[in-house]
């Protein structure tokens, strides 16, 4: 192996998970061998047993329910995640202290389960006992949420804290609101996880333990790698696909990127392009139906749509946004004339699905059961079933009662972080229903957007969408999807709703989260705090800023297409008619394809900057679907092609 290839190698396994475990909270955890080992394991098994009693079987009450959910994760989570990172190098050890906190705050919640009947009869008249149990179970859930998710999420939630106790509400009404109430902590976020999330993780645990990711990376491959510079067009679909199942930006990122970046990088692109392009990808991943990061179910929920009708309306988008990138990484390609892969490093088509497209099928299983209506949990119950039953159709992915235990052992242990960060996404939403700040909030931005030149401009709607994309952005920095995805419904939803019908528009509730949830999602490749990409950039040993700087380039179009959800609620098959929604297809399609080469200067030779501009406005233009506009556009790209066929025709003949 040459120098070159030793510094592009696919990442090992330790390596992959060293790299996780420093951009990704949730898989710095503890290592353990042994007896302890087998107690940690237990405890994780016994939560996975708890889960599927519960959701088959059991018929418990719902605030019951989810304090015995959260009371064995917080103190699974005190066992498994240190006080800082640099702590887990230390194999069987839990200090004395992580006894103490995971104790306190699983006796915290199963306190709430074993008074449940007093409680609830006491309503607000709490207690001193009920009070300051209540404060215990608050505080160590923000020091677990600290460890395990970051402080991002855990800084807002301590600001709306702060704000309900300066407003005047007492301690004691807050913490009623907060942990014995269905408003807070326990309330619809840490419902939805520990009813559809958690089965779904399950699922997800179960599909990486039977190859799955390989799969998608190897049939990639086959249907991309041959093409110009087909590493990073691996990387898009890989990661498109890997992101129906995954929860994480950043997970995905590494997971798809240990493999693809280094492959991107012998193939000629720079460091910093193959990583933006794995983040950009694996970020877009959370965008993907039918799962969406697990917040598909989260927004089914708030908006009162069913979850189908939900996944559905997020096709187009999804596939628009992948379409966009895909478009920029041939382009690239082409401008730096690179070639696809060998023949004998592309797997063939016919013999993968043939072998392994079995994998797939739980997947079609999932959704084919939720369209005839199954519920989320029993559909993701079945899907578990299906993949074991099939994993025994290749001894290579055959379910050992070993690797059985590992799979429900990994989603145990990969609910905690999103649980936790759903927990404390609740006491946002608790704050903002005891105190109404959602409401100033809104007041704020319509007295804004209310000013005599943005009014006189018509603009004020834009401004408005502007504002809270920026609240987006800022809000979703390091969070997690699902908790991402209920602030953002709680505090930046509402504002686009009210403020646009104060403004005389019509907003859809679905396109409003939509909206939202796009831009939340994004953050995660937006610096300054654009985790995945920085995790791409550590793969790539490339400079992490111009990685992130790159990557939201190359996801330009999630930062437009939330504009259309707004102005033309059609792209979510909102009152979409046939026809104009495939003048939809037709005219954004051809809009990202102008708006690519635009922005990667080459579409048939190189683009000079006074016509890559030209190309990017008309891309605008169609990306924007309106008659005017679309021809218009179309007049801006017709000039564009002619002169590059022109162009091309002298380079070709001379």
């Amino acid at each position: 192996m040459s120098e070159h290839e030793k510094k592009d190698h696919a990442l090992t396994e330790q390596e992959t998970e060293e790299l996780l475990a420093h951009f990704d909270r949730e898989a710095n955890v503890r290592r353990f061998t042994g007896i302890p080992d087998i107690l940690v394991k237990g405890l994780l098994l016994l939560f996975a047993a708890y889960v599927f009693w519960v959701t088959l079987i059991g018929n418990l009450p719902e605030q019951v329910r989810r304090s015995v959910f959260l009371g064995i994760l917080i103190f699974a989570g005190y066992m498994l995640y240190p006080l800082r990172r640099g702590m887990t190098k230390r194999k069987n050890y839990i200090p004395w202290y992580d006894f103490v906190l995971g104790t306190l705050g699983a006796i915290a919640f199963f306190y709430y389960v074993v008074n449940f009947d007093a409680i609830i009869a006491r309503a607000t008249r709490l207690l001193p006992l009920d009070v300051y149990m209540g404060i215990m179970g608050i505080i160590i859930l923000a020091e677990l949420c600290r460890r395990v998710v970051g402080l991002p999420i855990l800084v807002v939630a301590t600001g709306f804290i702060t704000y309900a106790l300066a407003s005047g509400f007492s301690i004691r009404r807050v913490v009623h609101q907060l942990f014995y109430t269905t408003d807070g902590i326990i309330g619809t976020p840490i419902g939805v996880c520990s009813t559809f999330i958690v089965l779904f993780i399950f699922l997800a645990s179960f599909l990486e333990k039977s190859g799955i990711a390989n799969f998608f990376i190897d049939l990639a491959n086959s249907v991309a790698g041959f093409t110009a510079g087909g590493p990073a067009k691996v990387a898009v679909i890989a990661s498109a696909l890997f992101g129906m199942i995954s929860g994480s930006s950043v997970a995905n990122t590494v997971g798809s990127g240990s493999v693809t970046i280094p492959t991107m990088k012998r193939t000629g692109y720079k460091g910093e392009f193959a990583a933006a392009v794995e983040a950009s990808a694996s970020t877009g991943g959370q965008l993907m139906p039918p799962i969406m990061g697990a917040a598909a179910f989260l927004m089914a929920e708030l908006t009162g749509y069913p979850y189908v009708t939900i996944a559905v309306a997020a096709i187009f988008p999804a596939a628009l946004y992948f379409t966009g990138i895909f478009l920029m990484v041939h382009f690239e390609a082409k401008k730096l004339g690179l070639k696809g892969l060998s023949k004998e490093e592309i797997p063939h088509l016919g013999k993968l699905i043939i072998t392994k497209g079995y994998l797939f099928l739980p997947i079609v299983i999932l959704i084919v059961l939720m369209n005839f209506g199954f519920t989320p949990a029993y559909a993701a119950c079945f899907a578990i079933a299906v993949t074991f039953v099939v994993s025994f159709l290749n001894k290579e992915t055959r379910f050992t009662p070993a690797r059985l235990a590992d799979a429900f052992i990994g989603g145990s242990r990969n609910t905690i972080g999103v649980a936790i960060a759903c927990a404390v996404a609740g006491i946002i939403v608790g704050i903002v229903s005891l105190t109404g700040i959602g409401q100033l909030l809104i007041g704020k931005l319509i007295s804004m957007v209310n000013l005599p030149f943005f009014v006189v401009t018509g603009t004020s709607l834009i401004l408005a969408l502007f504002v809270t994309m920026i609240t987006c952005l800022i809000l979703g920095m390091g969070v997690p999807t699902t908790a991402n995805y209920v602030i953002m419904a709680t505090i930046a939803a509402p504002m686009i709703l009210r403020t646009s019908a104060d403004l005389g528009f019509v907003v859809p509730i679905l396109a409003a989260h939509m909206f939202v949830f796009y831009f939340g999602i994004v953050a995660d490749i937006t610096p300054p705090v654009a985790l995945a990409a920085y995790a791409g950039a550590a793969i790539a040993k490339a400079n992490p800023i111009k990685s992130g700087i790159t990557a939201t380039r190359l996801a330009i179009t999630a930062f437009i297409i939330p504009y259309m959800f707004i102005f033309n609620p059609a792209m979510l098959l909102i009152d979409a008619t046939a026809i104009k929604f495939i003048q939809i297809i037709f005219s954004s399609l051809l809009g990202m394809w102008s708006l690519a080469s635009g922005l990667e200067g080459f579409m048939l030779q190189k683009v000079t900057l006074p016509w890559r501009l030209i190309a990017i406005a008309g891309g605008l233009m169609l990306i924007d679907p309106g008659h005017v506009t679309d021809i218009i556009g179309m007049g801006f790209i017709a000039a564009v092609i002619v002169l590059q066929v022109i162009g091309r025709k002298k380079q070709l003949s001379n």
